[in-house]
């Protein structure tokens, strides 16, 4: 962390030091991106974005006790989040390209099975509030702390928590109604007559 923040301090200085910062954050600043509009042109021009205004804004930054990223996650928060209002669209989290599901497959059965749950919690995930999909995508796929998390949506760690605990009781509420009873037998019998 030491190497970290006498970097950050050369950056503000010196046009090399703040290329090694793009090298250590870019690809994790355009996948945050890239989740939160899943547009590869969008990210790619968002993330240039983020980095021109840290670029122009690093004289001004100040080590408060959290991690550099975190800084860089608030600038792309805020310039998606404006990105969206422009455009008057909803938000949608891509989750269908995440290299996190792995199948064991004991058999195609498990397979689809699987396949149709993942199906059931993108759905749900999909319905989601956008601050809820944007925690879930910091806590799963960015693998984020809750301070860090909190830091990035203005909020304090233990409000991260508690949404964090709201949320996966709104979706395991959702997967419940997406699962169909299973179809009752009906029994018939011959009428003799």
């Amino acid at each position: 962390m030491d190497d970290e923040s006498a970097l950050i301090e050369r950056a503000k200085t010196d046009k090399e030091a703040f290329g090694e910062l793009y090298e250590l954050y870019a690809e994790r600043i355009y996948k945050y991106i890239y989740y939160r509009t899943s547009n590869h042109a969008e990210a790619e021009d968002l993330t240039s974005r983020v980095f021109e205004r840290a670029l122009k804004h690093i004289g001004r930054y100040e080590n408060r006790g959290v991690p550099f990223s975190a800084w860089l996650y608030r600038i792309a928060h805020n310039l998606v989040a404006n990105y969206h209002r422009d455009r008057s669209r909803r938000q949608l989290i891509s989750l269908d390209n995440i290299s996190q599901w792995h199948i064991h497959e004991d058999g195609p059965e498990l397979a689809i099975e699987t396949d149709e749950d993942k199906e059931t919690l993108l759905r749900a995930v999909h319905r989601l509030p956008a601050d809820r999909r944007d925690l879930l995508l910091m806590k799963y796929v960015e693998k984020m702390p809750n301070a860090e998390i909190g830091d990035i949506m203005g909020r304090s760690e233990g409000a991260i928590k508690s949404l964090y605990h709201r949320t996966l009781l709104t979706l395991r509420a959702e997967l419940g109604k997406d699962k169909k009873p299973a179809p009752k037998r009906r029994s018939f019998s011959r009428r003799q007559g």
